[in-house]
C-alpha cells in the first residue's frame, strides 16, 4: 500500500500497530483493519475567473463500511495528499467506534489554497468534486462534512449538486450544512463545545479548579475559537491563541470577544493590541495548565514534548502528537492527555444527530442536541478513563484499544465474503 506513504499515514499506522500488538490481533487480520476499503483520486478541471482553466487534485478515502456508511470531513488545503486523507479516515474509524456511532471513517480533500480562490471558483471546484464523487457517495454510503478550508456553504453546494443529480432533495448526503436546508442546531459549535466539556471533566479528574487555570489554544479557527469561549465560560483564563500566521500572548488573559472581532476584520491575529506576538512553536511551550492544539497534525514532537508546560493536553486537532512524542509524554505523568479521537469527537457525534434528523425529517432543539452530545462524550470519557486506570495504560492507548477492538469484533461477526 505504498500509495499512502506519507508521514501522517505512517504515524496513524504506527499507533495502530502498537495497539494491535497489545490486543494481540493476529497478523492476518491487521491489514484488513488498517488499510482503507476504497480510495478515489480525481482530476478537477475548472474555469477560473481570469478565463484560464486549472486542474486540481481531489481525494476521498473510505476506511471501512462494516458498521454502516462512512463519515468524514472534506478539507481544502495546499498540502492535502492521499496519504494524509487516509490517515484522517483511519482515525475517524476509531473515533466513531469509540463513541458508538454506526459509521466507518472517511475523509476527503482537494489540494488547493481556498484563500486564493474566489467564491465562484470555490463553487465550481466543489460542484465538480461532488459530480466526480457521485458513484461513490450517498446518504447510506458516504456522508461528508466540513473540515479545514470548508464550511456550511461548501456543504450546501455539495447537497445541491447531488440532489440535482438524483432529481429530489437529499439533505442527508452531507452534515454541517446550514440549518435552513436541513442542518442541525449546534453542529458548528459541537467540536469546540465537546473539547471544552472534556477539559472540564479532566479538571475534575486532576483536581484542578477552573478559575485558577490558564489555557493556551493553538489554532483560532472554528474549533479553537469555540473551545476558547467554552473554557472562558467555565472560568478558565485564556492567555494565548494563534492562527496560521502566528499567535498572541497576554499572561493576564485575552479579551476573546475583541480577539474574534479583530480576526474577522484583519483576517489575521497579527498586530492585535495589548498582547505579545509569539510563533506557533513558541506558543506550545508557554506556561499554562491547559494546552489545546487545535490546528494541524504532528505539532507536538520529540523535539518539544519534553518542554511543554501544561497539566492537561487536550488534542482538539487530529493527530497533533507524534508517537515519538508520546514516548516522552509517557514519562511525564503530571500531564493528563485527552487523546484526539476522544477529545474532538463532538463534531462527528452531532453530525450523526444531523444525519438522523434528516433521515427522519424530525428536528431537535439545540438544548436536546447538546444534552445528547454531552451524554455520549461522558460515556466515552468514562470508559476510556476506566480502562486507562484498570489496565495501567495511557489514555491514548485506552481510547484506541476501545475503538479498534470494536471494529475488529464487527468484522469478525460479519465474516469475510469469498
Amino acid at each position: 500500500m505504498d500509495i499512502y506513504n506519507n508521514p501522517t499515514f505512517n504515524m496513524a499506522c504506527r499507533q495502530f500497530d502498537l495497539v494491535a500488538d497489545r490486543l494481540q490481533i493476529p497478523d492476518d487480520e491487521r491489514g484488513r483493519l488498517k488499510f482503507p476499503k476504497r480510495s478515489m483520486t480525481v482530476a478537477l478541471p475548472i474555469h477560473c475567473d481570469d478565463g484560464s482553466t486549472k486542474v486540481f487534485a481531489g481525494y476521498r478515502v473510505q476506511h471501512h463500511l462494516t458498521l454502516g456508511p462512512t463519515k468524514g470531513g472534506l478539507r481544502y488545503h495546499p498540502d492535502v495528499t492521499i496519504g494524509e486523507v487516509a490517515a484522517l479516515a483511519m482515525w475517524m474509524s476509531w473515533k466513531c467506534a469509540l463513541t458508538g456511532l454506526p459509521y466507518g471513517g472517511a475523509k476527503g480533500g482537494i489540494t488547493c489554497d481556498p484563500r486564493k480562490l474566489s467564491i465562484t471558483e470555490l463553487e465550481r471546484l466543489t460542484r465538480r468534486y461532488t459530480q466526480e464523487m457521485i458513484p461513490f457517495i450517498g446518504e447510506k454510503v458516504d456522508v461528508m462534512a466540513p473540515d479545514m478550508g470548508t464550511n456550511e456553504q461548501t456543504m450546501a453546494w455539495i447537497m445541491d449538486t447531488y440532489s440535482v443529480h438524483t432529481g429530489y432533495t437529499v439533505p442527508g448526503i452531507v452534515t454541517g450544512k446550514p440549518v435552513a436546508i436541513g442542518g442541525s442546531l449546534g453542529r458548528r459549535e459541537a467540536t469546540g463545545r465537546g473539547v471544552g466539556y472534556l477539559i472540564n471533566r479532566a479538571l475534575d479528574t486532576t483536581g484542578l479548579a477552573a478559575n485558577n487555570c490558564r489555557a493556551v489554544v493553538q489554532g483560532f479557527g472554528n474549533v479553537g475559537s469555540v473551545t476558547a469561549f467554552s473554557l472562558a465560560k467555565y472560568g478558565v483564563k485564556v492567555v494565548a491563541v494563534s492562527d496560521m500566521f502566528g499567535g498572541i500572548y497576554n499572561p493576564k488573559g485575552l479579551d476573546l470577544a475583541a480577539v474574534e472581532k479583530y480576526q474577522e476584520e484583519k483576517k489575521s491575529l497579527a498586530g492585535f493590541p495589548g498582547a505579545e506576538a509569539v510563533t506557533n512553536e513558541q506558543l506550545l511551550l508557554l506556561p499554562c495548565e491547559i494546552l489545546v492544539p487545535a490546528a494541524l497534525e504532528r505539532q507536538i514532537t520529540e523535539a518539544n514534548a519534553g518542554k511543554i508546560q501544561c497539566r492537561i493536553l487536550a488534542e482538539a486537532a487530529n493527530g497533533p502528537t507524534t508517537p515519538e512524542a508520546d514516548v516522552i509524554l509517557d514519562q511525564r505523568p503530571e500531564i493528563f492527555i485527552i487523546p484526539d479521537i476522544l477529545c474532538n469527537a463532538g463534531g462527528v457525534i452531532v453530525s450523526y444527530f444531523e444525519w438522523v434528523q434528516d433521515l427522519q425529517s424530525f428536528f431537535w432543539t439545540e438544548s436536546e442536541v447538546m444534552d445528547k452530545l454531552f451524554r455520549i462524550m461522558e460515556t466515552a470519557f468514562a470508559q476510556t478513563l476506566n480502562m486507562s486506570r484498570k489496565q495501567k495504560v495511557t489514555m491514548r492507548t485506552a481510547a484506541l484499544s476501545l475503538g479498534i477492538k470494536r471494529v475488529q469484533e464487527a468484522k469478525k461477526l460479519r465474516g469475510l465474503f469469498p
